[in-house]
This record gives C-alpha cells, sequence and structure tokens, in this order.
C-alpha cells in the first residue's frame, strides 16, 4: 500500500456541513409546505354553508318535500358551441318551470372559474351560454315550486380533454 493510497481526496465533512444540508433541506420542505397551504386556502375556502348545525336541523323535512315534487334533472354541455342545456321533469317525464330557478356552475376545488347562469327556457329545456374547458365541473340548482317547496340540487360531472 503506498502513501498515495492513503490521502484523501475532496473536502473534509464536517458538522458544519452537516448542519448547512439539514437547514437548507428543511427549508425547501418549509418553503413548498407553505407555499401549498396558501394556493389551496386562497383557491377554495372550503365554505358550504355557514353553519352546519342550522342547516342540518330540518335537513330531513327540506329533503323529503324536495323528493315529494319526483323532480329529475341532467345536463349536457357542448364545449365548442359553449352552451350548457339543462333537462328539468317531473314524475311524467314533462318539463318543469319552478316559480323560481338560479343555478350556478363551478368548479368542486376553486371560485375562480364561477358562472352564474342566464337560464332561458325552450322547447322543454333550459339553456345557458357558458365558458368552460376540459375537467371536473358542477352545477349547483337552487329553486322553488310553484306550492313554496324548495329545490336544491348539485350535479357534478366532468368534461373529458
Amino acid at each position: 500500500m503506498t502513501e498515495a493510497d492513503n490521502t484523501r481526496t475532496g473536502r473534509e465533512l464536517t458538522g458544519r456541513h452537516v448542519l448547512y444540508m439539514f437547514i437548507v433541506g428543511f427549508g425547501i420542505i418549509i418553503g413548498v409546505n407553505v407555499y401549498m397551504a396558501t394556493e389551496a386556502i386562497s383557491t377554495f375556502p372550503g365554505l358550504e354553508v355557514s353553519s352546519s348545525y342550522a342547516a342540518g336541523q330540518d335537513f330531513n323535512e327540506r329533503r323529503d318535500a324536495q323528493e315529494a315534487l319526483h323532480w329529475t334533472s341532467s345536463v349536457e354541455v357542448d364545449e365548442e358551441a359553449g352552451l350548457l342545456t339543462l333537462h328539468l321533469t317531473d314524475a311524467d317525464g314533462s318539463p318543469v318551470v319552478p316559480a323560481a330557478f338560479t343555478a350556478l356552475l363551478t368548479r368542486p376545488t376553486n371560485q375562480l372559474e364561477d358562472q352564474n347562469l342566464d337560464l332561458t327556457f325552450a322547447n322543454g329545456v333550459y339553456t345557458a351560454p357558458v365558458q368552460v374547458s376540459d375537467g371536473r365541473w358542477r352545477l349547483r340548482m337552487t329553486g322553488t315550486a310553484h306550492d313554496g317547496t324548495a329545490y336544491r340540487r348539485n350535479i357534478t360531472f366532468t368534461l373529458p380533454d
């Protein structure tokens, strides 16, 4: 064995170097976590209702009244034409025209692309112009039947790539 074989090449790893590696490594992890948390909070507040307890107090009565209407709904979206078509029918399959009716098209994960729809009723269906892209969407409908029964329905759908 020669003296050349016993010599070290490069720099010596000291405690100070290890400390710097830990500081930089954890700094990167903490920085990414802060960035991700900030983005998550800024795009979706997580608020569905202001008071879950109060909303749940009469949930069963509201659900039963809404189900007694026997309304069904479905949605179609023509991306090229930028047109959303909503079918709202009763138990006989006849179109329903509620006393009041609104719809909001939104992404389930953020509020940046929310669109209050300007619904038009013609030929038994509701239509509205929309600006959509591929991905998951949610149509939130809120209305009132002529007998005063509240109607709420969410339809989640995915537009393919």
